[in-house]
């Protein structure tokens, strides 16, 4: 069974030994244990440096395309390079690279399809108040949302399958964390947690440049992905709340209009037929946003097939 470490970079050529340093070679359980480093368009020598600390494979980008491209390239070579499991982490030294046995474990007990890195935020002291509340508040969220019980939905320490990789499809140009979660729970993987140390901050984030930047982008990457597997429920919720709206002022008009009081109120009238026009017409947007959604999960199973196919050249796998 082969173990592929894949870490995304962008300028990490000084924290980088530090992370790879950390990763164990020999893991119980596992035959090979391999890393590949994602270099997205780095202005310093981080390539060279991942060549010098004997990284296995390097793929680089010549201009900056985004962590969740430079994630999703990664598992797409991951799986090419026959990898079995495939773990992701970070080129800041973030995550304790001592805890990947751990991190695999449920994987090798065949109890998961993913599992995610627990920081425990509450307990890392250079997190700000503000940001454990919002990482905490964020990861409620994404929880409601998925029905996965992940109390750390930010991690981007975890580990997932062959099959599993084979399933996922990020879209998002920001970051895959959320978004893999959500999807990962809506095609039933079974996802378990680990908690997971974190080590010293050595380095400022560079995802994004303000807090209010990185809560839009994360509400957005959400909103779209939930959107994607429950158009129906959130295009029906609106349009019911807007026929409801517009019930309420037609009854109202009525109540006037039988006490005699109706030419008062006429513009009762004209917002109880918008309201209920809009209502309609979201319901109509709901149907018409699942049938797309039914689509996409037929094609989604379509390009696993393909994938599949396209891999088993050299490994014979059941196409499930």
């Amino acid at each position: 069974m082969k173990l592929i470490v894949q870490i995304p970079c962008l300028n990490e050529e000084e924290t980088l030994p530090l992370t790879v340093r950390d990763i164990p070679r020999t893991i119980e359980g596992i035959e090979a244990v391999e890393i590949l480093v994602i270099d997205d368009g780095s202005t310093d020598r981080t390539s060279e440096v991942a060549r010098e600390v004997g990284v296995d494979h390097i793929v680089r980008f010549e201009k900056n395309q985004g962590l969740a491209k430079a994630f999703m390239t990664g598992v797409d070579s991951c799986l090419m390079l026959g990898a079995d499991i495939i773990v992701n982490t970070d080129g800041d030294n973030q995550y304790c690279g001592q805890d990947i046995p751990k991190l695999i474990q449920p994987i090798l007990e065949g109890k998961a399809d993913m599992v995610i890195g627990d920081r425990q935020t509450h307990t890392i002291e250079h997190f700000s108040f503000t940001k454990k509340k919002l990482q905490k508040f964020g990861s409620w969220v994404v929880r409601q949302l998925s029905g996965a019980k992940v109390p750390d939905a930010a991690s981007s320490f975890r580990a997932m399958t062959r099959n599993a990789a084979l399933r996922l499809n990020i879209i998002s140009d920001f970051s895959y964390t959320l978004e893999a979660i959500i999807q990962a729970a809506k095609k039933k993987f079974a996802i378990k947690v680990v908690p997971v140390r974190t080590n010293e901050k050595l380095r400022e984030p560079r995802l994004y440049s303000s807090t209010f930047v990185f809560l839009k982008k994360s509400a957005s990457t959400i909103i779209r992905t939930y959107a994607t597997y429950e158009p129906l429920r959130i295009f029906f919720g609106m349009g019911g709340l807007m026929l409801a709206a517009g019930i309420a002022l037609g009854v109202r008009f009525l109540y006037f209009y039988l006490t005699g009081n109706g030419e008062g109120h006429i513009q009762s009238v004209v917002f109880a037929a918008i309201l209920t026009i809009i209502g309609f017409l979201l319901g109509l947007i709901g149907l018409l946003a699942d049938l797309i959604s039914t689509n996409r999960r037929l094609i989604e199973d379509l390009s696993y097939r393909m994938r599949k196919l396209e891999l088993s050249s050299d490994k014979k796998e059941p196409l499930a």
